[in-house]
């Protein structure tokens, strides 16, 4: 059986959007047709050796999350970021590295761990399939990443 490479899109600036992302790959590692070491998490390459915030540190940086978006066979995408602050928009970042896999015909799998919050149309049409709340954990656990069936949100939508 195929195990599918995974880039993870989320933003990882807090406890909080840590432990979402603690909670995607654990979920991800226990599904049998995705590799559990294929999945790549952008916090952890951040290019340390790289003076943080300098040109050469966002160059490289950038190369390497696009590059490793291109090689994934489907994105995971965390789309709560502030949410503990009363942002219920998605984190910039992840919204571009969906709209570059959706680009590259590289299938979407769309996490909101808050389903009382909107979806933007333009992430409802490019996602594959989407987990939410307390469907999170079994979702990602059990989805057959290998033949990828639509699975919608029935999230209210903007």
């Amino acid at each position: 059986m195929y195990k599918n490479r995974v880039y993870l899109a989320s933003p990882f600036f807090t406890d909080e959007q840590r432990d979402r992302i603690d909670t995607v790959v654990t979920s991800l590692r226990q599904n049998k047709t995705i590799d559990a070491d294929g999945i790549f998490i952008p916090q952890e390459h951040q290019e340390e050796s790289l003076e943080f915030g300098s040109f050469e540190w966002q160059d490289s940086v950038f190369a390497s999350d696009m590059r490793q978006v291109k090689r994934a066979d489907v994105v995971v995408a965390i789309l709560d970021y502030k949410y503990e602050e009363k942002n219920l928009e998605p984190d910039a970042g992840t919204i571009f590295e969906i709209g570059a896999a959706w680009a590259w015909h590289i299938p979407v799998i769309m996490v909101q761990f808050h389903p009382e919050n909107e979806l933007n149309l333009m992430l409802v049409r490019s996602l594959t399939a989407m987990y939410t709340g307390d469907k999170i954990k079994q979702g990602l656990a059990t989805y057959d990443f290998n033949n990828l069936p639509t699975k919608y949100t029935d999230m209210k939508i903007f």
